[in-house]
């Protein structure tokens, strides 16, 4: 439960901050809670609530459905979601762990080597024990293993004691605590003494000569200023290169990766499922850009699913229809702009997918799936419109003193993985900066 503190506690006592910190997400909270253990007066503003997670359809909505705020769709047609509460989209994500490969950071300076222990020494990384893998996850790892594929079990942020069977509550937001989000390192940074304000829509940076001073934000139909000696901006691959847009860094939010994604489709007989943990397990092929894993649905979204793919013949076989997602590394390219994003797959895009749809049909026809179908790509992983390299250094730094970025929008290359635990590295080296500068 997160405990909100006053962030006017701070400003009546003329203190001053020694960071604002722009989103709660995985960036943002992990950076928050590591300046706030090493005694730095801090203020979150987060654009969302911090509700407690029902784990409910209609809260999901709230979070990641509403047209031009949480979900968009693209030029080609792509939905593209995030999360818009406290704890950003790790609220709703699948709770997969996958570590930064670390020569891929190295290119650019960065050694994420240490950091990568440091988180798995603060949060719980394991694999999904065997009686937790539900009927659908077991009979799409089984089929693959005949075929001779390297399918293999997902590292989790889950604590295993907390979570249930005959569940599908990781999509809605896990109202059991089971699921690890950013929310928990929130908690941790107030009880310390950080300020978290929500509801509160971040739109520019504040400026003083070469040096950010602060940023200005809207609450409640007001326009307000905060000032810190230092600003970070954590809002997200989407949130955080709109903020630089408006704050003059005109290249901001171009040539950006999405990691699309299809999900593939296929019932099998005297199969009773659906209610289960996604992403138990799956296959990567890092030489061909493209990831596989099982992903079971809640009904209300596999029949959304369905409908979008014009199967509405299925619309009721959810218990029975096995899911398979196929995640590529998408090509750089696109804009995101003030009220809309633009991002089209190239034709090198187009042929991963048809690639790893192929893998995934023949993996449901070894189960033994009939009624095999595809949905429309959709995305996971908005990011790189920030790119280390070109609108921040190795220490995240922008080209004005005391301004950074710290989320996803950083990853400088097409990416394909889950980078949860890559940005909370990320966060984590960048802290250590701050402190020492």
């Amino acid at each position: 439960m997160i405990q909100k503190n006053d962030l006017s506690s701070i400003l009546s006592n003329e203190q001053v901050l020694d960071a604002i910190v722009v989103g709660s997400g995985l960036g943002g909270a992990t950076l928050a809670n590591e300046l706030a253990k090493r005694g730095q007066k801090i203020a979150i503003l987060e654009w969302g609530n911090q509700d407690p997670l029902e784990g409910t359809l209609q809260q999901m909505i709230k979070i990641a459905g509403i047209p031009g705020k949480g979900a968009f769709l693209n030029s080609d047609l792509s939905l593209v979601l995030r999360g818009i509460t406290a704890g950003g989209s790790s609220a709703i994500n699948f709770a997969g762990s996958t570590p930064p490969p670390i020569p891929y950071f190295k290119k650019y300076g960065i050694d994420l080597s240490h950091e990568i222990e440091a988180v798995r020494q603060l949060i719980p990384i394991e694999k999904l024990p065997d009686h937790l893998i539900g009927p659908m996850a077991h009979k799409i790892m089984s089929a693959a293993k005949e075929l001779g594929l390297n399918w293999q079990k997902i590292d989790k942020f889950i604590y295993m004691d907390k979570c249930r069977t005959n569940c599908d509550k990781c999509t809605y937001g896990c109202p059991y605590d089971a699921k690890w989000n950013a929310r928990m390192f929130l908690d941790q940074a107030i009880q310390l003494g950080a300020q978290l304000t929500t509801q509160a829509k971040v739109s520019r940076v504040l400026f003083e000569g070469e040096r950010a001073v602060g940023v200005e934000y809207s609450q409640a139909g007001r326009m307000k200023e905060i000032r810190a000696k230092k600003v970070i901006i954590a809002a997200g691959g989407i949130g955080s290169p709109r903020i630089l847009q408006d704050s003059g860094f005109d290249t901001a939010g171009q040539d950006y990766f999405v990691d699309p994604v299809i999900a593939v489709m296929g019932s099998v007989k005297g199969l009773k499922g659906g209610r289960e943990v996604p992403m138990a397990a799956g296959l990567h092929l890092p030489e061909e850009g493209i990831m596989l894993a099982d992903l079971t649905l809640p009904r209300p979204l596999f029949q959304a699913f369905s409908a979008q793919a014009g199967r509405v013949d299925r619309l009721h076989a959810h218990s029975k229809t096995l899911c398979i997602m196929v995640k590529i590394k998408d090509d750089l390219s696109g804009r995101i702009g003030p009220k809309w994003i633009n991002k089209k797959l190239s034709q090198a895009d187009k042929q991963k997918l048809d690639k790893g749809c192929a893998i995934a049909e023949t993996i449901l026809k070894q189960a033994g799936a009939k009624c095999i179908f595809r949905s429309h790509h959709f995305a996971a992983h908005p990011g790189g419109g920030a790119k280390i390299g070109e609108i921040v250094d190795s220490d995240l730094q922008t080209k004005f003193k005391g301004l950074y970025v710290c989320d996803a929008s950083v990853i400088p290359e097409a990416w394909g993985l889950p980078p949860s635990h890559t940005i909370m590295c990320l966060a984590m080296r960048l802290a250590k900066h701050l402190a020492k500068s």
